[in-house]
């Protein structure tokens, strides 16, 4: 028997989607219920690597994490990663099928929906209830033809849907309103309650604005939600995120500066830092410097990392850094930032843009060809002072030099992995996730004079995940929701 399954879709984007899909999976589970988070199509280059040998975007792994089940590739069937102002790598069921301008895609997405409506379907045989978040703005009705995102889904497959605005940037009665306004008569009908969300201050005083919606819409209100400020020790999908101001720790014994570029990759790689009382973790744009006192740079991954390596120059990180490197501080390269610190960066097929090869950082000696065979794979493994941890490899690209007769870890297969520069202040690896091992980020911690790690991370998010469950509880109608769905 199928599940019943319901749509979050919102006014726009970043109005909390993802979050309340995993607070309500969560909410529900603890009701005794089976859920399956779904996203059709996601655009991020913040990914997951899934128990079935694939990639899906970051939010669908918390929200599988917040269900208590497995990330499957199913759970986002189409995943659009950028790699330019106009171009994408599209990945269908966790793998990578094309590279396509933004033009090119939307002719392509009818030839999508066969396999978006497979992995719902197979969502639905799992579950009791199918939670789908839509992306973007379901009243972006320029790109409606061929939509396998929001309504061209909803209707496909079904599915009613609740539509989602937020408080907190304005105008949230007009853009309930007008997006029915503008939405096809069919695609409105779709839309069956709302929730507004982010809401700061006195609950009563948006009481008659309920009303207004709801009278203006036919919709049922199913509530306004509070703003969670605990949102932020979740891990964020979007690089929106990477906006909100940097918050210094009073008692921070260590300091840590990221150069934030344009394609940033798996950046949640830095929660864990950023999550501790110790450390200030410093996301410095271009156009402001690394500063001096920095006790560890860290280079994150990058989608396009010829093309940030050329940003990373042109914002004068480069010299920002070597200026760290003579001062005898420390830098770390993540997948991309690895890349960057060799000699040189090639690509012969053009993976990444035209093809070519570039001169990189020269920190370790070691060159990089980018190809289009790409690793997804969990690993575990003990890094070469002989600590143990757990992360995945997301990466396309091989990296080899003397350097890497010092690997930085040796993986449970005998894999040497990585490598460290003659006086140890060097590192790359492909290994996303090691912060997030409590293990890992102790020693790192320890060896910057920090102490020992003061949080459990993983303890963290799922005791983070129950209360962003509780929260919705208290201020939505779950039980007017479940009966929405169908």
């Amino acid at each position: 028997m199928a599940a019943r399954a319901l749509m979050l879709q919102g006014t726009g984007s970043d109005v909390g989607k993802s979050l309340l899909v995993a607070g309500l999976a969560r909410a529900y589970c603890n009701r005794g219920l089976s859920v399956r988070p779904f996203k059709p199509q996601n655009m991020s280059n913040n990914a997951a690597v899934t128990v079935d040998g694939g990639e899906i975007g970051r939010a669908q792994a918390l929200q599988a994490r917040a269900a208590r089940v497995a990330a499957s590739v199913h759970m986002n069937p189409i995943l659009l990663k950028p790699q330019s102002e106009v171009g994408s790598q599209v990945v269908v069921h966790g793998h990578v099928r094309a590279t396509v301008k933004a033009a090119d895609f939307q002719a392509m997405k009818a030839s999508l929906m066969p396999a978006v409506l497979e992995s719902f379907e197979r969502m639905q045989r799992e579950a009791d209830l199918v939670l789908v978040e839509g992306a973007g703005s379901a009243s972006e009705v320029n790109l409606r033809k061929n939509d396998i995102a929001n309504m061209g889904f909803a209707r496909a497959a079904g599915v009613p849907v609740v539509l989602v605005g937020d408080i907190d940037r304005g105008g949230v009665i007009a853009s309930l309103i007008g997006t029915q306004a503008v939405l096809d008569a069919d695609d409105a009908a779709m839309i069956r309650g709302f929730i507004v969300n982010k809401f700061r201050g006195d609950p009563t005083l948006f009481a008659d604005g309920l009303v207004r919606i709801a009278s203006a819409t036919g919709w049922i209100s199913l509530g306004l939600v509070p703003f969670f400020p605990a949102a932020s020790r979740l891990p964020a999908e979007d690089a929106l995120a990477l906006a909100q101001p940097t918050q210094r720790g009073a008692n921070a014994r260590a300091v840590i500066a990221v150069p934030i570029l344009p394609h940033i990759a798996n950046f949640d790689d830095l929660d864990p830092l950023a999550a501790e009382p110790a450390v200030d973790l410093l996301r410095v744009k271009p156009g402001s410097a690394l500063p001096g006192n920095a006790d560890l740079v860290i280079l994150p991954g990058s989608k396009a990392t010829m093309s940030d390596l050329a940003v990373l120059r042109a914002a004068g990180f480069d010299i920002d850094i070597a200026a760290h490197m003579r001062r005898g501080g420390a830098i770390l390269g993540l997948c991309g930032g690895y890349q960057m610190l060799g000699r040189t960066i090639a690509d012969p097929a053009g993976v990444e843009g035209p093809p070519g090869t570039t001169k990189a950082l020269g920190i370790l000696d070691v060159d990089t060809v980018i190809s289009a065979d790409k690793r997804l794979a969990p690993v575990t493994g003990k890094s070469s002072d002989g600590i143990s941890f757990a992360g995945y490899e997301m990466h396309m690209g091989v990296t080899e030099g003397p350097d890497r007769a010092r690997p930085f870890a040796q993986l449970s297969d005998g894999t040497a992995e990585g490598a460290v520069s003659p006086n140890g202040r060097a590192i790359g690896t492909y290994i996303h996730g090691l912060f997030a091992d409590d293990r890992q980020r102790s020693a790192w911690l320890m060896n910057l004079g920090a102490g020992e790690a003061q949080i459990a991370y993983e303890a963290l998010v799922d005791d983070t995940l129950d209360a962003l469950a509780a929260h919705l509880d208290t201020y939505l109608d779950l039980d007017a929701i479940l009966n929405l769905a169908r």
